[in-house]
């Protein structure tokens, strides 16, 4: 009943079933366990920002360059305020505004972009306060440049004099006539009357939406492997069923090569009975079934005209046995014609 998993179809769905399977559920594996890391890096955050509340700021040259570790970690630096810009379209609360951000320069070395606070509203230069004369010591926490993928980021630029759409030392270089340090801080309390930014997860980190993107993938992922086991044990059904009527004579023996028979061709006769086997003689009707015999003695004759040639053509050609009732049938219908005629006379 099983011999059609030999044939060359069936060894094609099984190949394709062995390796479909397991690589679907190593990639789930996979994703799902970039979103645990995820998971673990959120609260080992959570836990770090705890921790850093209540320890000491550290040099801001001691945290650089910036990295996961020291994303969010509070650095002071000191030098005096230079430049100052507006962020736009930056939204805290669920309200809109912008930051104020002020360049530090610190000495020789690269201006630090400090970002002082965020007020509510359009950015406009008349509403933000003027930055602190004099030397200055800043206290906040490290972040890594945004990039595009930055909520509110604008990289491609067009914005007002005064403004930029990105906190990066690639968009700032372009601004001020000084390098500027690839890291910027938030101040921990909000200076002449600014809120205070909160510092952001460091990239790569924390249920930010890439994490939930691994958790729906791991779900598809899963999903392709149950389809493929389905639609293999779908065919794999309809198979059995198949080879099952088969074996009772329901469906024809397959032929060579694993395929079905040819089915018996419909006659003109009654409908549905065989008239002869696919590619066989097709026996025309029995002489004598329109015109009535002379005597009883043709009726021998004709009997035989009529069953003789349809049985030798059940044992050459293999016609099916019903084909020879249906003949005997009509050699009797004769007969019963031939007798009635001589009641008659």
């Amino acid at each position: 009943m099983y011999r059609f998993l030999l044939t060359p179809r069936w060894w094609g769905i099984n190949v394709f079933a062995a390796l479909a399977i397991p690589f679907c559920l190593f990639m789930g594996s996979w994703q799902l366990g970039r979103f645990e890391e995820r998971v673990d890096s959120h609260e080992e955050q959570q836990r770090t920002a705890v921790a850093e509340a209540r320890k000491a700021a550290e040099p801001l040259t001691e945290l650089l360059p910036v990295t996961k570790e020291t994303s969010g970690r509070l650095a002071t630096a000191t030098g005096r305020y230079d430049t100052q810009l507006l962020v736009p379209d930056r939204r805290l609360d669920d309200r809109n505004g912008f930051y104020v951000l002020t360049l530090l320069r610190t000495g020789d070395g690269p201006a630090l972009p400090v970002v002082r606070g965020w007020l509510p509203g359009d950015a406009r230069t008349a509403d933000a306060p003027a930055p602190p004369t004099g030397e200055v010591t800043v206290t906040g926490a490290l972040q890594a440049p945004e990039n595009q993928g930055t909520p509110g980021a604008r990289p491609g630029g067009g914005l007002p004099e005064g403004q930029v759409g990105m906190i990066s030392a690639a968009s700032l270089v372009n601004i001020v006539p000084y390098d500027v340090h690839s890291a910027w801080v938030t101040l921990s309390d909000g200076d002449a009357g600014l809120r205070s930014v909160p510092p952001a997860a460091a990239e790569g980190s924390g249920l930010d939406l890439k994490a939930f993107q691994n958790l729906g993938y791991t779900a598809e992922w899963f999903v392709f492997a149950g389809f493929v086991l389905f639609m293999w044990f779908r065919l794999f059904r309809g198979e059995t069923e198949a080879a099952r009527d088969r074996a009772l004579g329901l469906l024809p023996e397959d032929g060579p090569g694993g395929e079905p028979a040819p089915a018996p061709v419909p006659g003109p006769g009654k409908p549905g009975a065989p008239d002869t086997v696919r590619g066989g003689p097709r026996p025309g009707p029995g002489p004598g079934l329109g015109a009535e015999p002379a005597s009883e003695e043709g009726a021998g004759p004709a009997a035989e005209r009529v069953a003789g040639p349809g049985v030798e053509r059940d044992a050459e050609s293999g016609v099916e046995p019903h084909a020879e009732a249906g003949a005997k049938r009509v050699a009797g219908a004769a007969r019963e014609r031939v007798a009635g005629a001589g009641e008659e006379t």
